[in-house]
C-alpha cells in the first residue's frame, strides 16, 4: 500500500475513535450542564478553530489524542457550570463516558461483523485435521469445549484466545460436554507454532461445527465477542505489567499503521474487525487506574466519594501532570521501537 494511503487510513481511523471517545465526555458534560470550554481532536498547534455558543471546537496538528476541557476541571472555579461544583456521581459519569462510548462502538461494529457473517462457529469438535495430536489425549468428535485451563468458554473466540495464552506450553486442561456430561481432560497436547520471535502458541487441530444463525445466537455471539475483546485487553495489560510479555510487542501509532495497512489489503471485514479491537482497547486502557488517564481521574473521584471530600486539587493536578509526562515518554520509546526495531 502507498505510504500516503497508509498514513491517511491511520489518521482517519484514530481520529474517528478519538472523536467518539471525546464525544462521550462532551455529551454527558453538556447534559449535566457543565460548561465545556473546548472540544479538541488532536494535540499541539490548532489547525482549525471554531467558536460555538460557549465552546471552542478545534482540530489540532498531532493526531495522538484529544480532550474536552471543562470549566473547573483542573483549576478552582466558582463559575456556574463548573465541573468541580457538580456532585461526584455526575463527575464520575462524565469521566467514564469516553471509555463507555469506545466500548459501545466496539459492540456495534462487532454486531455488524457478526450479522453479516455467513455462519457462526461453535466450540463443538466436528472433525480432526490430518495428523491431529489432541485426538490421542481423549478429545473426541462431538465434544463441546466449555473450559480451557480454568477459563470458561462461551464462544469460539474465547477458545482461540485461551489456546493462544499457554505461554509456550504444548498442553492444556480442557473440560468438555459429552453426551450431556462434563468431562475433564488433563494434559491434552497440541502442536505449537511461533507467533513472533520468542513467543509460542498452540492452535486447535480440529474443525468445529457451525451454529444455527438465529437472532438470539447472533446477539449472544456479538455480546461475548465484545466481552472477549475487553478481557483480552486487560490480560495483555497484565502481561506487560507482570513481565510475561515484553514491551517489544507493544505497538504505537507507527506499528499500528502497518497493521491497518494489512487489514486494508484484506478487505472491509478486516478493517471493521481492527476498528472494533482498537476502539475497545482505547476504552479499556483509558480506564486503567493510571494518572492522566480517565481511570486515574476515576480513582480520585472514588476516593472523594468514600471519604466525603476531594483530594487537594493542586496535588491531583501534579500527579496527573507527572502521569502525562511518563505516558508521553512511553509513547516516544514505543514509536522509536516501531521505527527502528519493528516486529512485523
Amino acid at each position: 500500500m502507498d505510504i500516503f494511503l497508509q498514513i491517511l487510513y491511520t489518521i482517519l481511523i484514530f481520529g474517528f475513535l478519538i472523536f467518539i471517545h471525546e464525544l462521550g465526555h462532551f455529551t454527558v458534560a453538556k447534559l449535566s450542564k457543565i460548561k465545556v470550554n473546548e472540544f479538541s481532536i488532536g494535540m499541539g498547534p490548532a489547525l482549525i478553530k471554531k467558536k460555538g455558543k460557549e465552546t471552542i471546537y478545534s482540530l489540532r496538528l498531532l493526531p495522538i489524542g484529544g480532550y474536552v476541557k471543562m470549566e473547573g476541571e483542573d483549576e478552582e472555579s466558582e463559575e456556574e457550570g463548573s465541573f468541580s461544583k457538580k456532585p461526584v456521581l455526575i463527575r464520575i459519569a462524565v469521566v467514564v463516558a469516553g471509555a463507555f462510548m469506545n466500548i459501545l462502538l466496539g459492540f456495534i461494529v462487532t454486531a455488524i461483523l457478526v450479522f453479516s457473517s455467513p455462519q457462526l462457529p461453535s466450540t463443538t469438535v466436528a472433525e480432526f485435521n490430518d495428523g491431529a495430536v489432541s485426538s490421542s489425549y481423549g478429545l473426541e468428535v462431538g465434544d463441546s469445549i466449555i473450559e480451557v485451563n480454568g477459563k470458561k468458554i462461551n464462544i469460539y473466540m474465547d477458545m482461540s484466545a485461551a489456546f493462544s495464552r499457554t505461554y509456550g506450553s504444548d498442553n492444556v486442561n480442557i473440560t468438555v460436554l459429552r453426551n450431556g456430561e462434563e468431562i475433564e481432560l488433563t494434559g491434552v497436547k497440541f502442536e505449537t507454532y511461533e507467533v513472533a520471535e520468542g513467543m509460542y502458541s498452540i492452535y486447535p487441530d480440529f474443525k468445529v461445527y457451525a451454529k444455527e444463525k438465529t437472532f438470539l445466537n447472533t446477539v449472544h455471539e456479538t455480546f461475548f465477542r465484545t466481552i472477549s475483546f475487553v478481557t483480552l485487553t486487560y490480560e495483555s495489560s497484565g502481561d506487560l505489567i507482570t513481565g510475561r510479555a515484553s514491551i517489544q510487542y507493544l505497538s504505537g501509532p507507527v506499528g499500528t499503521s502497518e497493521v491497518i495497512a494489512e487489514a486494508a489489503r484484506s478487505g472491509w471485514d478486516s478493517i471493521l474487525y481492527l476498528i472494533a479491537l482498537i476502539t475497545i482497547n482505547l476504552g479499556v486502557v483509558n480506564m486503567l487506574p493510571l494518572p492522566a488517564l480517565d481511570g486515574g481521574r476515576f480513582v480520585f473521584l472514588l476516593i472523594e466519594l468514600i471519604r466525603g471530600k476531594p483530594i487537594n486539587q493542586k496535588y491531583e493536578s501534579v500527579i496527573h501532570l507527572i502521569g502525562m509526562a511518563l505516558l508521553l515518554l512511553l509513547m516516544i520509546v514505543i514509536t522509536f521501537k516501531d521505527i527502528f526495531f519493528p516486529i512485523y
